[in-house]
């Protein structure tokens, strides 16, 4: 007689225990509150000179900033030849600037590169030491940055 009370007792506090754990658990995610809204990545960078017989095979890629130490930023990026021609070497001035900025408005920095021998489909890493005024940390983070840039060689 006993087991059979313990067992009619117990059975309603493992219902109480499976009610009880299942009203703990967190509930059904909403797919459109869970999604995280990412800011777009920024468009591709290309010549804007466009009567330059290069300019459309020339995409810059990858900014990165540093600050060798103040008054010196070291930029870094690639450059891309989209093409199947050997360019060869590619003289450029790019012009930094924000996606916050309004039409008129100056770049934060200017500076010219350079990168040699860029062949067919090829991608290389360029950096650049620019003397300037302005901090790293005056500047905006990777994806709010914009380039606009000319290639003054190969005409």
């Amino acid at each position: 007689m006993i087991r059979i009370d313990i067992i009619i007792l117990m059975k309603p506090g493992l219902l109480l225990l499976a009610v009880g754990l299942a009203s703990c658990s967190s509930p059904p995610s909403n797919d459109k509150q869970n999604k995280k809204v990412f800011a777009p990545p920024p468009m591709h960078f290309t010549a804007t000179n466009t009567s330059n017989s290069v300019a459309k095979y020339v995409e810059l890629v990858g900014f990165r900033i540093n600050e060798r130490k103040p008054g010196q930023l070291q930029i870094q990026f690639g450059v891309a030849n989209h093409s199947e021609a050997d360019i060869g070497d590619v003289k450029m001035v790019i012009n930094l600037g924000t996606t916050a900025a309004k039409p008129g408005d100056p770049p934060l920095i200017t500076f010219p590169a350079g990168v040699s021998k860029l062949g067919p489909s090829d991608l290389k890493d360029v950096t650049v030491d620019v003397p300037t005024k302005l901090r790293v940390y005056e500047l905006p983070d990777w994806q709010f940055l914009k380039a606009d840039f000319q290639i003054t060689e190969p005409q």
